[in-house]
């Protein structure tokens, strides 16, 4: 209560202060952000909210303000009933294309220029509006319907006129109402915490719907609350509650809770119940909503699927310009050829005015040749290209292979239009834990007072132990460890024996509990470290170290505070076995389980593994953490038995510190005692060595290993020193402005002056099949750097473990002190490089190179150096060492190194990348590259709200790059290139009738057949190939990975691609024109029967044309191909047989009858069908004999046989076995002086 007493002093201190300074001015001698941040009240009302009971005695005023808020209601649908066509049409008309064609259309009803009737210039505008209004009208009913599902939630909420809690939907609910809630219930809204039936005030909540976490978090009532325990009554809440506007931090919550008579409380995140969580461990909470609706912390952070502009776009929309560029070029000839006609027509046989300047008339007939040559301008391109996407999404989705079983996930889609960046793909960026391992920790080492305690049997046993080995698959089946993972040290198979055996374990409940898998946590204590234990249980200490045998008093205190440190040193939560999700509790209020319950039933859900696995490492050793509450915890200690150990504070973890600390009066001594654990690079410059370097010694040895090392230490504290602590961080958790600030240099003055006690080495495994796929990566030409904020032994050691770092490789460090140091060492490396390189390019005895890749280098850089290497001076000499490395391992690297380096290697090698980590400290990397992809892991679903592409797995992402970012980009490439080439084609036609028509605009066919040639009877063929092509098999992409990088080099969209098809489009049109036009000259045709066969032979080249584009054919193919031609035949005899006036001035009626009743209308398709598609067949057949595509010596060497390529392979390692390289091996990680630098 003296604590209560105090805040509530200053709190009432800082009301009657001015209000110029804000909601909080800290004391004298605090840090402030800023030191002129005066505001005026006005300003101050702005930045927060004020809430009121709904029901209470401050009626008047929630009516004046509380009213005003949102309410709780979600619309995430973009359109209402009535709003749907104009807002749908408003959005659509943000299009360029869809403005060109709609000018066209206004164009067509001009008279002086109209070419076609006006109706029917509309129709391809009309379509492909509809097309789309469909879809985004089907978009937002399934929207809609999972609104109205979420809206139509039932709550209990207090209701003032009943006295009573009535049940609520969850749109119903306001801004001040009371909320009921029980185990297992959803949080309808962002709720302030007033009441638990626990007695200590405590609820538990999950978080997996808000951020994928598993693990239960506490939070706590308000402070100076009435007793928990005892029924809240809302009619006698009388505060008023301050708060800061709502916004999207999900850790941060501002505020203070102000009663009648003034007396003031202050909040915090703690005391906040987000939206979407569910509550856990507590049979009944009260609290007061604060944030509704759209207001709330979850849902401003739904930010929905991503959208993103591709390399195709933009170079589509390059493209397209080239097509406008043609078009003009076409209506300036066509202008200029209608002026000159006029000016020397001297016998008029057509109806011409005469009176018309020629300069006039070609003017107009610019515009009119603008309508008639529209479709070079492919509109429908861009609406096919959706629907495409949309289709290899939909097959991506449900790929089973990449489907997790044992998660009951697959792979998410959020950025819906980068599907073809997939396929062009140069530079990976990865997180290694959690992206590359497992996130999942086994206790292996320990280090107590200097003194190392190897736990040979635990490291054989994390060696052993595998949930899942390379190739296999296997899984382990347990409650939350049920993803198959790969020990570090342990890159073979599986025996057949171990496969027997884990197919006797059955399969347990679906249930994914955070980190509390009991074969995993399992950990055989050290011989010699639980003998020095064992001292404990003996009636008599020893006193002095006189023989090797005995133990000092001094050590066994070390020892003890140790093991005590990694139990309670933590936010674990000691659940029941039977009922994971609702902890049993004794006789004084302390979360413990019960009699039945053994010390190996106990299960720990820890925020992060490193904590479980460390509280079960102190369990093997008989410190045993039983029970935690609010403000105390229940710990075994051998010898000892339970002891209630009071907490005073828990000071969290967080990036800056890189530590926490837990704040406890000593259970035996009664003293303040700080322990703290954190990162070994904090730590150790904190905290005194007892033991001089032999500590560091054991950090380094662990490092190489490839361990997470993390250091404990602890800090006696004087009861004065403690109070005035006590004092400034009372007043920094009571504040509400500068308050992270303020908490940050508490802490930091607390964690000065600390005792090292020891360190812990904990294996993190590989995930499964990581080695396998890092290397086809890197073989289809994919360059892999890891981006990791662990220590530089480690992440090499990693490297090595997952084939990055092969033995072969030399091995290059950059570690430096000064910039002028980076920049000398920089230039060393890449002189070596340089000159190992070219003695390797250079000419054999048989006259041929041995071209060695760049995969001889590997660079380490650590995170002081590379800071000095993103300096703008450095980055190129950088760029330059590292495009020469096969990879990069960046070590010590900050979030925003990370995103750096990524930006770095996008704009100054115009390279495409990807980023890939599971982590909210890859945020940043994913959002700044061109694709970017989260894991699901261990580590919440930040990544994944952030990602373009979320898996659950890193080997996904072999096949996802491999098979369906080569099959998007080949799909796209060729259907846009195909689009240009059919509109082109067929606009050509058009163009060339204009030189025996005066350049008058007119047409040889009817304007119905002109609209739909492209709109309706050669749309759907690309459709198909766009979604279901295939230019290789899904298990020849994955066996050959080179085809990737073949296809980027072959099949990539460049300019060269664009001219290509176009002239292939002229000289086609020019046949299908001029083969027509040479069998009908003198002839008697008009012009309708002229240009019947030219539509007929410009549809079947352009189908076939599809047919010669495709790698795949399958019926689904051939139906389509059928009913687009059928269809064409279809529709234009229908059309001639019934329609007499459908198309003024020309009558149709009975054209294509007769037509199609000739022989020569067949003779002259075949004929020019053949000589337009011949000359493709043979350059195709020429191109593939004379210069063998990569892709077919790919299939080849695929088709031969194992011993066919393992001679090769042999052959050409006997080449390179000629060059003298310096083996770099996993067990020792630092090769001679000569091959690193540092």
């Amino acid at each position: 209560m003296e604590r209560l007493h105090w805040i509530r002093h200053q709190c009432q201190a800082l009301l009657v202060e001015d209000s110029g300074r804000g909601w909080y001015s800290p004391a004298d001698g605090l840090p402030t952000k800023t030191s002129t941040d005066a505001r005026s009240p006005h300003k101050v009302s702005e930045k927060r909210r004020t809430v009121f009971a709904r029901h209470g005695p401050w009626q008047h005023e929630y009516e004046a303000i509380c009213k005003g808020y949102k309410g709780n209601a979600i619309r995430t649908t973009k359109y209402r009933l009535l709003t749907f066509i104009p807002m749908n049409l408003f959005q659509q008309f943000h299009r360029a294309a869809n403005l060109y064609f709609l000018f066209l259309v206004l164009l067509n009803w001009v008279p002086v220029v109209e070419a076609f009737q006006k109706e029917i210039t509309m129709i391809p505008l009309v379509v492909v509006l509809t097309v789309i209004a469909i879809k985004d009208a089907l978009e937002d009913y399934r929207r809609y319907l999972l609104d109205k599902k979420v809206n139509s939630n039932v709550v209990h909420v207090f209701c003032g006129e009943q006295r009573a809690y009535t049940e609520c939907s969850w749109k119903d609910v306001r801004v001040g109402d009371f909320v009921r809630l029980s185990c297992n219930d959803i949080i309808p809204a962002d709720i302030l915490l007033l009441y638990s039936s626990d007695p200590r005030g405590v609820c538990y909540i999950e978080t997996a719907n808000l951020d994928g976490e598993t693990n239960l978090k506490q939070r706590q009532v308000v402070p100076d609350l009435p007793l928990q325990g005892t029924e809240f009554t809302p009619e006698t809440f009388n505060s008023r509650i301050e708060c800061e506007n709502p916004n999207d931090d999900l850790s941060r919550f501002r505020g203070y809770m102000e009663d009648s008579s003034g007396v003031c409380v202050g909040l915090h995140n703690q005391n906040l119940l987000l939206r979407s969580c569910t509550i856990r461990n507590t049979e009944t909470v009260v609290g007061i909503v604060v944030y509704a609706g759209h207001e709330t912390k979850a849902m401003m952070n739904n930010s929905g699927p991503r959208y993103k502009r591709s390399w195709l776009e933009n170079s589509l929309n390059t493209n397209i310009l080239w097509c406008v560029v043609l078009l003009v070029i076409m209506c300036l000839s066509a202008a200029i050829g209608h002026g000159l006609w006029i000016k020397n027509l001297r016998d008029h046989i057509f109806q011409v005015d005469g009176e018309t300047n020629p300069a006039l008339a070609g003017f107009y007939v610019f515009w009119t040749m603008i309508i008639v040559l529209q479709v070079l301008i492919p509109i429908s391109l861009y609406v096919s290209i959706e629907i495409v996407k949309l289709g290899q999404i939909y097959f991506i989705q449900n790929d089973l292979a990449l489907y997790n079983e044992h998660l009951d996930s697959r792979i998410q889609c959020r950025a819906l239009n980068i599907t073809e960046d997939l396929g062009q793909i140069e530079y990976l960026f990865c997180d290694k834990t959690g992206t590359l391992t497992e996130n999942k920790m086994v206790f292996c080492r320990c280090s107590i007072y200097g003194v190392e305690y190897p736990h040979d049997e635990n490291a054989a046993q994390s060696v052993m132990l595998k949930s899942g080995c390379i190739g296999k698959s296997l899984s382990c089946h347990s409650q939350s460890c049920n993803r198959s993972t790969v020990s570090l040290h342990t890159l073979t198979a599986e025996s057949e024996e171990e496969d027997e055996q884990l197919s006797t374990v059955p399969v347990v409940h679906k249930l994914l509990l955070p980190f509390i898998c009991h074969q995993e946590n399992k950990v055989v204590p050290d011989p010699e470290l639980l003998r020095k234990m064992n001292w404990l249980c003996s009636p008599v200490l020893p006193l002095t170290e006189e023989s090797s045998h005995t133990l000092s008093s001094l050590e066994l205190t070390y020892i003890t505070d140790f093991f005590l440190a990694l139990a309670i040193c933590n936010t674990v939560v000691v659940s029941s076995p039977n009922q994971p999700r609702h902890m049993v509790k004794n006789n004084v209020g302390l979360e413990v389980d019960s009699g039945s319950v053994t010390d190996d039933d106990l299960l720990y859900e820890a925020e992060s593994p490193d904590e479980a696995a460390l509280v079960h490492a102190a369990r093997a050793y008989r410190c045993i953490l039983r029970g935690r509450s609010g403000d105390s915890l229940l710990v075994d200690l051998p010898g000892m038995g339970s002891l209630a150990v009071q907490l005073l504070h828990i000071l969290p973890f967080d990036s800056n510190r890189k530590r926490m600390s837990v704040v406890i009066r000593h259970p035996l001594t009664g003293h303040v005692v700080v322990y703290t654990k954190g990162a070994d690079s904090v730590i150790m410059t904190l905290s005194e060595t007892p033991q001089g370097n032999r500590t560091q010694q054991h950090l380094d040895s662990y490092a190489r290993e490839g361990l997470r090392t993390l250091c404990f230490a602890k800090k006696v504290l004087e009861e004065e020193e403690y109070e005035e602590w006590l004092k400034r961080q009372l007043l920094a958790e009571s504040s509400i402005e500068n308050r992270d600030e303020l908490l940050l240099d508490s802490a930091q003055r607390l964690e000065t002056n600390l005792t090292l006690l020891g360190t812990t080495g904990i294996v993190d495994r590989l995930q499964e099949e990581v080695p396998e796929t890092i290397e086809a990566l890197q073989r289809a030409g994919i360059k892999v750097w890891i981006l990791t904020g662990d220590k530089q032994e480690t992440a090499i050691n990693i490297a090595i473990a997952c084939r990055l770092l092969c033995p072969r490789d030399q091995l290059l460090t950059a570690n430096c002190e000064s910039r002028e140091n980076c920049a000398a060492l920089l230039e060393e490396l890449k002189l070596e490089v340089q000159q190992s390189q070219d003695y390797l390019t250079e000419p054999t005895a048989e006259g041929t190179k041995d071209e060695s890749s760049s995969g001889s280098f590997i660079l380490a850089i650590d995170g002081q150096t590379l800071d000095w290497v993103l300096q703008e001076d450095l980055q190129k000499h950088f760029l330059d060492l590292s495009c020469r490395c096969k990879a990069v391992i960046c070590c010590r690297s900050t979030p925003l190194q990370k995103s750096q380096v990524v930006q770095l290697v996008r704009n100054h090698l115009s390279v495409m990348t990807l980023a890939i980590g599971d982590g909210a400290n890859d945020v940043s990397m994913i959002q700044m590259a061109d694709v970017g992809i989260g894991i699901s892991g261990q580590e919440g679903m930040q990544a994944v709200m952030s990602s373009d592409f979320a898996v659950s797995r890193f080997k996904h992402l072999r096949k996802l790059l491999l098979v369906h970012g080569h099959w998007c980009c080949s799909r796209l490439t060729t259907m846009t290139l195909y689009f240009i080439y059919k509109n082109m084609m067929y606009v050509n036609l058009l163009f060339w009738y204009q030189f025996f028509c005066g350049f008058s605009g007119s047409v040889m066919t009817n304007s119905w057949v002109l609209i739909f040639f492209n709109l309706l009877f050669t749309s759907v063929p690309p459709l198909i190939h766009g979604v279901l092509d295939q230019d290789q098999p899904a298990d020849t992409l994955m066996g050959t990975p080179e085809l990737y990088k073949a296809a980027q080099s072959t099949k990539v969209y460049m300019p060269c691609m664009f001219w290509i098809t176009v002239l292939e489009a002229f000289y086609q049109s020019l046949v299908c024109f001029f083969v027509p036009y040479l069998a009908l000259a003198d002839s008697d045709t008009g012009e309708l029967a002229f240009g019947s066969p030219i539509n007929a032979s410009a549809l079947l080249i352009i189908l076939l044309q599809q047919v010669l584009e495709s790698h795949t054919l399958t019926w689904i193919h051939v139906l389509v191909l059928v009913l687009s031609a059928g269809s064409y035949f279809g529709f234009v005899l229908l059309f001639s047989a019934s329609c007499v006036a459908c198309s003024p001035p020309t009558n149709p009626m009975g054209v294509e009858t007769l037509q199609m009743s000739q022989p020569l209308f067949y003779l002259i398709c075949a004929v020019t069908i053949v000589t337009a598609l011949l000359p493709r067949i043979l350059v195709h057949a020429l191109y593939n004999t004379a210069y063998c595509p990569a892709t077919q010596r790919f299939a080849q060497r695929d088709i031969e046989g194992p011993e066919d390529n393992h001679q090769r392979m042999m052959h050409c390692n006997q080449n390179h076995c000629t060059v003298n390289r310096l083996p770099m091996h996993a067990d020792t990680q630092q090769p001679s002086t000569a091959s690193v630098l540092s």
